[in-house]
């Protein structure tokens, strides 16, 4: 069932289960590009179905800041609460109808964060070295190397201060307000689902991109800039439990 955009609208509802996660998502940069849905779908696992907008799969990378990462009963440690993370990510849907998120990697720079991610919630968490630093001026440099990886992805950007909510049905929209995340579990395809506000969109001057990370998830390189480009100051999130 392809999703309706009702349906799309409703992710957005708080979920009728505790949550188990606080987590802030900060600075966020979307490099998205499109790519032919036939060789999106020779990549996803049974029971999951690329989700085209006008026709297209859409691919991104997304490097941010997490912080203020913690339990949901327990309090903001020294060291492990705030680190990076870039993620490699497609859009699917179920046969139900039900549309959210496919990683492809995620890395990030905190061993216990890669193992909570891998262990609880089947994330394909990747470690990196990684590093980040924003200027006087607001531009961000975002540098990332998998661990095993001789190549490092560099990253520069800056947000415009100036914000928006993505139009339901546009792209922006299709890209961006995604609540659900689909998990490859050994008991079976599993979802889970993230809260908070619609994201606050930016305009975003990029400097220095990179597609490597789409390469080590085994995907075609581009070879030209990415298709759209959008940031985000970033949310508050809820996380909750994995479900059938």
């Amino acid at each position: 069932m392809i999703p309706s955009l009702d349906q799309r609208l409703a992710h957005r509802a708080v979920p009728g289960l505790p949550f188990v996660m606080h987590q802030s998502w900060e600075q966020l940069l979307f490099l998205h590009w499109h790519f032919d849905p036939a060789d999106i779908q020779r990549t996803l696992p049974p029971g999951l179905y690329v989700d085209v907008f006008e026709g297209r799969a859409w691919v991104a990378i997304v490097p941010f800041f997490m912080r203020g990462i913690r339990p949901r009963y327990s309090p903001t440690m020294p060291g492990l609460s705030d680190f990076l993370e870039a993620n490699v990510r497609t859009y699917v849907h179920d046969e139900h109808g039900r549309s959210g998120v496919w990683f492809y990697s995620l890395d990030c720079n905190q061993a216990l964060a890669v193992w909570t991610a891998r262990t609880f919630f089947s994330l394909p968490y990747q470690r990196a070295r990684m590093f980040a630093s924003r200027t006087a001026g607001g531009i961000i440099h975002y540098h990332t190397q998998r661990r095993g990886d001789l190549d490092a992805s560099q990253f520069s950007y800056r947000l415009h201060e100036k914000t928006h909510l993505a139009e339901p049905g546009s792209l922006e929209f299709f890209l961006a307000e995604r609540y659900l995340l689909f998990a490859h579990t050994p008991r079976g395809l599993r979802i889970g689902q993230v809260n908070h506000v619609p994201y606050p969109l930016a305009e975003a001057q990029v400097d220095q991109w990179d597609s490597h990370l789409l390469t080590l998830a085994g995907l075609p390189k581009p070879n030209r800039p990415p298709d759209h480009v959008i940031g985000s100051p970033g949310v508050q999130v809820r996380v909750y439990p994995l479900v059938r």
